[in-house]
């Protein structure tokens, strides 16, 4: 990537975009939901008997609680939110990256055009409704000790394996559910794709960060190797 300059420079402002949408998406999301919850955590039950001290430790667990899901889901709605509207840049970037690979063998798309744009959109706006969808379900899955942590990295790492191959996907006009088949047709190679963007998603305060540095980088790796499996089928 760093020997080629389109690439580089289409990272680099994407990384910019991406990370700059996602912390402002956080930012007024966590505020919305902290100033929404404010009159009531604001306030703690007293202790002066064995029923308040109860009561008390329910608040305080309650708090805490509503803390760390509301920071997960605020990154997670925002970054997927940051990813539907910079699909079309990102979907330029995984041509490049699919023209350099193919050479003579790459098949041009039609020129640029508006309609073009909106359907990089739409589909962006589709695998962005559909994680917000694997969010929720992960969200009460991790409520299970041990099994529930593991199915919710492995709900993310295909989901992430998902939203990268939705480039190249896309290109070929494919539909969500034939994307989603070919994930599940697919599941090693889908795992490998899924597996590092997962870990990172996990990082604790940096995750937008790395998410945003590693995202250009991803999404080609991920588009090589899309385009290597349609090329030679197992």
């Amino acid at each position: 990537m760093f020997n080629r300059k389109r690439l580089l420079g289409w990272s680099v402002i994407l990384f910019a975009i991406t990370i700059v949408l996602t912390m402002g998406g956080y930012t007024l999301t966590t505020g919305y939901v902290d100033s929404f919850t404010a009159g009531y955590f604001n306030t703690s039950p007293t202790t002066d008997s064995i029923w308040g001290w109860i009561k008390y430790s329910g608040w305080l667990s309650g708090k805490w609680l509503l803390i760390i899901i509301s920071r997960i889901f605020a990154f997670y709605i925002s970054f997927l939110l940051a990813y539907s509207l910079t699909t079309p840049g990102y979907a330029m970037l995984s041509t490049t990256a699919e023209r350099l690979f193919l050479g003579e063998n790459f098949h041009p798309d039609a020129n640029f055009s508006i309609h073009g744009i909106l359907i990089d959109l739409a589909e962006g706006v589709k695998i962005g409704l559909y994680g917000v969808l694997v969010t929720f379900v992960a969200l009460f899955v991790n409520f299970i000790p041990i099994l529930g942590q593991i199915i919710v990295f492995l709900l993310y790492t295909y989901y992430s394996a998902l939203m990268f191959i939705d480039y190249p996907a896309s290109r070929r006009r494919w539909s969500l559910g034939r994307k989603i088949s070919w994930v599940s047709g697919n599941r090693t190679t889908a795992f490998k794709l899924g597996f590092v963007p997962a870990l990172l998603s996990m990082v604790p305060v940096l995750n937008v960060f790395l998410l945003a540095v590693f995202f250009p980088v991803l999404t080609i790796h991920a588009t090589v190797n899309f385009v290597n499996s349609q090329s030679n089928p197992s």
